[in-house]
């Protein structure tokens, strides 16, 4: 049975706040215990395969995307409490309010230094204005944050709600977004483009947090395939960090599975990823 705790976050710092009730923050309850966790060859074919079918070419394939998965195995964890939705623009707003930090912006020049395969054109629509979060996506997921923004944030609301949050480990997100029985994806072990937010069936852009609830994990958790790739506390090597999830710039959905796993550096500040957060005691 899912369980689900709200934890209202309120403001009041000294650095003015922003409009509206505070945003309640849902929290879904991870059990502690086994789960399967990474793919086998069985798994990278299909999802191989998918990629295949829908770019007409094999490129996830020629470049080895998923060969670097974990084997597929049984990991423990102990219970955790995890947010069922990603950090949103309007949170993160007001983090920025309490924090006296910058917004998240990148400019043209930064952006293709990064060497990014997206142009700048499809950027534009993320970028805030004078601080303010674009018009029209206060309930999108925030974009353009770096891991260590991430981890700003993670230290902000621990302050603000008395309770330690953090980034999820690989292994916490990965039990969240597939449950315990090693299904390939949220729902199931096939793949369904009316579940997630990806370019098969979605916009070609960011929708709000936990719209599609078609896609919802077992335990609750939404947004979990597709929407945009997450920040994990998982270091891969040097100042990389280990990245889940697929984004509404994928197709196919090889890399949308829970046990894709593909690493980023720190730094980095795209479009394609946000992230969400790990309460460590987990819901009572």
């Amino acid at each position: 049975m899912r369980r689900l705790l709200v934890i209202p976050v309120l403001l009041g710092l000294g650095h003015g706040a922003a409009s509206g009730a505070p945003p309640q923050l849902a929290v879904v309850a991870v059990a502690a215990g086994p789960f399967v966790m990474g793919s086998d060859d069985a798994e990278r074919e299909a999802a191989y395969a998918l990629d295949e079918a829908a770019y007409g070419h094999g490129a996830t394939r020629r470049q080895g995307w998923y060969r670097g998965e974990m084997p597929r195995q049984v990991v423990a964890t102990g219970r955790y409490g995890i947010m069922r939705d990603l950090v949103t623009n309007d949170l993160y707003y007001r983090f920025l309010l309490a924090a006296n930090r910058a917004a998240p912006d990148i400019d043209r020049p930064t952006w293709e230094r990064q060497r990014l395969i997206d142009p700048y054109r499809l950027v534009e629509r993320h970028l805030w204005r004078e601080g303010i979060p674009p018009a029209g996506r206060g309930d999108h997921p925030v974009v353009l944050v770096s891991h260590a923004d991430a981890t700003a944030f993670a230290a902000w609301l621990s302050a603000e709600t008395g309770v330690a949050w953090r980034l999820p480990t690989e292994t916490e997100w990965e039990k969240a977004a597939r449950g315990t029985d090693g299904r390939r994806f949220p729902w199931g072990g096939e793949f369904d483009p009316m579940r997630l937010n990806s370019h098969d069936g979605g916009p070609f852009d960011t929708v709000p947090a936990g719209s599609i609830p078609l896609g919802t994990s077992p335990f609750g958790m939404r947004d979990a395939a597709g929407q945009v790739f997450e920040w994990t506390a998982t270091l891969a090597d040097g100042d990389r960090f280990i990245v889940k999830g697929g984004s509404w710039d994928d197709k196919g959905c090889g890399v949308c599975r829970a046990a894709a796993r593909h690493s980023r550096p720190g730094t980095l500040k795209h479009i394609l990823i946000g992230f969400r957060l790990v309460r460590e005691a987990g819901p009572q």
